[in-house]
């Protein structure tokens, strides 16, 4: 009897991890991931609060797209928000930085290789506030808010990089 309760709940077990995998799949089908560290892309150095899940959850869409990460809990984060040059209305709740860009908030991982690809002459990417459906601020049931990934520039906004819909 016990060795038909371990076979079946074994089995239970693997049928929700393969559908587990397919729903992980579906969400992100059009989300280019890799599952190691690249080591042709930078190291990103983040600052953010230990308290804070979203910004935990972000940390491992970028190490899951690749990058290396290096996470500081820090108490106070104005200061990283000041070495990132960001303007009003701009902030978020975590600042990293990588090969001299600030990257504010729940910038998705492809933005940041875009970023890293084109080198435009910016101080930084920001996604501001933390929308839902964000990179790190997915909520399983819920539709993604729109949101844009902006550049900015000393403090000034230069541009819509990316833009989300609502829905994605």
């Amino acid at each position: 009897m016990k060795q038909t309760h371990l076979m079946i709940t074994l089995a239970l077990a693997g049928l929700f991890s393969l559908a587990g995998a397919a729903f992980i799949a579906n969400q992100k089908a059009d989300a280019p991931t890799v599952t190691t560290t690249d080591p042709s892309l930078p190291l990103v150095t983040v600052y953010k609060s230990a308290t804070c899940g979203c910004c935990k959850d972000w940390v491992k869409h970028m190490q899951d797209n690749g990058f290396r990460v290096e996470a500081h809990d820090v108490g106070n984060l104005l200061p990283y928000k000041e070495q990132a040059k960001l303007g009003a209305g701009m902030g978020s709740c975590h600042t990293a930085f990588v090969d001299g860009y600030a990257i504010e908030g729940h910038v998705p991982a492809w933005d940041v290789k875009r970023l890293l690809t084109e080198k435009p002459d910016i101080s930084g990417l920001t996604v501001p506030r933390m929308p839902a459906g964000s990179p790190g601020m997915e909520v399983p049931g819920q539709p993604a808010d729109a949101y844009q990934v902006i550049s900015y520039k000393d403090g000034e906004e230069t541009g819509v990089f990316s833009d989300y819909p609502a829905g994605k």
